[in-house]
């Protein structure tokens, strides 16, 4: 029996745009919301025409969900608290006490009571009471409850992404291009922390703000809002979202002591061949420069003190590798991902490394955990939760494999002194994959989309037994490794 410590978390997760909506009142409209239904979006298959609204519909249904996850032995959750259902009007009329340096650069912003009161008053009172409901149901069944106050879905107000396609980022609410992003997101912050802090036992800021990024302003094609291709938007938006991050920290510790964190996407990066290596730093300097700026206060080659300091945990999650190649491009060393391997792979297929590939196409690689934790904590010495793992597997033919052994590698960098704390898999049950729609199925617990009926798959059995035990018992040990297929 390879034993978790007795303190160690088992969890799971919540999305609005993915898992709120799909019951009568439940719909809430972001950026997001506006970008799956546009209708050119659907036309030329950028996104899948699946709607947000035909979900699984946790906002009613969360105390059945609630109840799946104590079943299954999970004591632990992280739920996002939307940005753009709390907050449907503007913000921007609030004043506070905003200082910017030399540069322009956010490095304070006061929230006061006067101003906290203003935004009371512009909040949708009744979805903060229900999201108080929510949360405390989930800690009435003593379960951990971690806040998150971003993943992804932007008010309408402050980010209109097909406005910004159409007419670019200068004529259009324009998200993080816009400074002022960093100031209203610090309000909701300070809000949401006055109003639900006593419920929280933690917080994490944000969720994969490099995949904003990168897929809002590079891959264009992934299916992502503004899908606005520009380097220097992508540049800008990570600077606003690492502020964002830090201003949003120092909100909630105005009004809450527990501990904050931000929470990455971090794939197990490695070198096509020799000669390749530069290609892998240049990756890990992005994935770096979200943390080195809150903890070292370090960005785009500037130590700032407004930023130092401002993390307490590292969310980690992680899915498969990447493998990558140096390309010269007009003399300047950059990355392309090589096919065949970790996120480029055909559905379903077998990798070139003869592993199985989830419905998505993403490759079973655990060691690539191990992999990042160690890296990571060599790096940065703080405290880590796995906060999203999981794999898109219809007909669960792989999910026990993905789970047993991701867990295994996470416990062999634990036995080498990482400070892991806990594991969130994603998903206790299926919902919305963004663009891709409701196709690809994450969840433990298989969702029919019409009635809202909820069934366990047999990989939700050997979570249940994880879980409970804290330890992946002997007769599991046999997931420890999938097979690969010749």
């Amino acid at each position: 029996m390879i034993k978790f410590p007795s303190d160690f978390r088992f969890g799971f997760s919540t999305v609005g745009t993915q898992h709120e909506m799909g019951t009568p009142g439940s719909e809430f409209v972001s950026d997001w919301y506006v970008w799956l239904h546009d209708p050119e979006n659907i036309a030329s298959g950028l996104v899948s025409g699946d709607l947000p609204e035909h979900g699984p519909g946790y906002w009613d249904l969360y105390k059945q969900d609630h109840s799946i996850a104590r079943d299954l032995g999970l004591d632990a959750a992280w739920i996002t608290i939307e940005w753009a259902r709390v907050f449907p009007k503007p913000t921007f009329d609030v004043k506070v006490k905003v200082d910017e340096d030399d540069g322009g650069n956010v490095v304070d912003v006061e929230v006061n009571e006067s101003a906290l009161e203003e935004l009371r008053r512009l909040a949708d009172l009744n979805a903060v009471n229900h999201y108080r409901g929510i949360l405390s149901d989930w800690k009435e069944r003593g379960g951990l409850l971690v806040i998150n106050l971003y993943h992804w879905a932007m008010p309408t107000w402050l980010h209109d992404p097909i406005a910004v396609r159409k007419n670019g980022p200068d004529r259009a609410p324009s998200g993080w291009l816009d400074k002022r992003s960093v100031i209203e997101f610090t309000k909701f912050a300070a809000f949401i922390a006055h109003e639900l802090g006593d419920l929280a036992d933690m917080w994490y800021t944000m969720n994969e703000p490099g995949v904003v990024i990168t897929e809002g302003y590079l891959y264009v094609k992934s299916g992502f809002p503004p899908g606005y291709l520009d380097l220097n938007s992508l540049a800008t938006a990570g600077k606003h979202l690492i502020e964002a991050h830090a201003r949003a920290y120092d909100a909630i510790k105005a009004y809450s002591r527990k501990p904050v964190g931000l929470v990455y996407s971090f794939a197990d990066y490695q070198p096509l061949r020799q000669g390749d290596e530069e290609a892998v730093k240049e990756a890990k300097g992005l994935d770096y420069s979200f943390f080195d700026a809150p903890i070292k206060g370090e960005l785009m080659g500037v130590t700032r003190d407004d930023l130092k300091g401002r993390l307490d945990w590292i969310g980690v999650n992680y899915y498969t590798r990447a493998v990558l190649r140096r390309r010269q491009d007009a003399g300047r060393a950059s990355v392309a991902v090589v096919d065949g391997f970790g996120y480029s792979c055909e559905p379903g297929g077998v990798s070139n490394d003869r592993r199985p590939c989830s419905d998505f196409g993403w490759e079973i690689y655990p060691e690539g955990v191990y992999n990042v934790l160690m890296d990571l904590w060599r790096r940065y010495r703080m405290p880590m939760y796995i906060t999203e793992n999981g794999i898109a597997d219809e007909h669960d033919k792989w999910r026990s494999w993905f789970i047993v052994s991701h867990l295994y590698q996470i416990h062999r960098a634990m036995e080498e002194g990482v400070d892991v704390r806990g594991y969130f898999h994603w998903n206790l049950i299926d919902n919305l994959e963004w663009a891709a729609g409701y196709r690809m199925r994450f969840g433990l617990v298989y969702v029919d989309y019409a009635t809202k009926r909820r069934y366990f798959r047999p990989s939700a059995l050997v979570m249940r037994e994880v879980a409970k035990q804290k330890a992946i018992p002997d007769y599991l040990e046999h997931y420890i490794k999938p097979p690969r297929i010749e």
